[in-house]
């Protein structure tokens, strides 16, 4: 597998100030150990995710997703902490990640629904689980305004 950014830049430079944010989801954990898949959908859309990033002259500018050599696809990898993604890149000797949520996959699916063909939960283990883009965009569900107008004539 070889590794490339994709044009998602990160929000990794906050300000100092703000309080540190955890590296970890334990919801997303949790389910990834019992395999459940509707369990991981409800994390996803409610608690937070491990993206690797990609560090480009000593800064983690941009989400690092993989691909296999010859094609132009490629995957995103997730993971439920920090430590897993380190697992995974056992000679990085200071692997880069950022906290996402449910809406940031959502938007990240949607741009690069051309070029993702799969992804995967903490695929160094110990609970590894994989999906398709699209499946877990309809898993993440209809956002605030989107999807068909619900009838609401029978709330009288």
């Amino acid at each position: 597998m070889t590794d490339s950014a994709a044009s998602e830049q990160s929000s990794s430079s906050e300000e100092a100030e703000t309080p540190p944010v955890s590296t970890r989801s334990v919801a997303l954990a949790t389910a990834l150990a019992q395999q459940d898949v509707v369990a991981v959908a409800y994390a996803l859309r409610n608690d937070v995710m491990i993206v690797p990033q990609l560090v480009v002259n000593g800064h983690a500018e941009q989400v690092r997703v993989f691909g296999r050599e010859g094609t132009d696809k490629r995957m995103l990898l997730l993971f439920s902490s920090a430590e897993n993604y380190a697992a995974m890149v056992p000679d990085d000797v200071n692997p880069q990640v950022m906290v996402a949520d449910g809406q940031w996959l959502r938007e990240f699916l949607t741009v690069h629904e051309r070029t993702l063909e799969m992804v995967f939960f903490d695929i160094a283990g110990p609970n590894v689980m994989q999906a398709a883009p699209a499946d877990l965009m309809r898993a993440l569900g209809d956002q605030p305004g989107e999807g068909a107008p619900h009838d609401i004539s029978s709330l009288d």
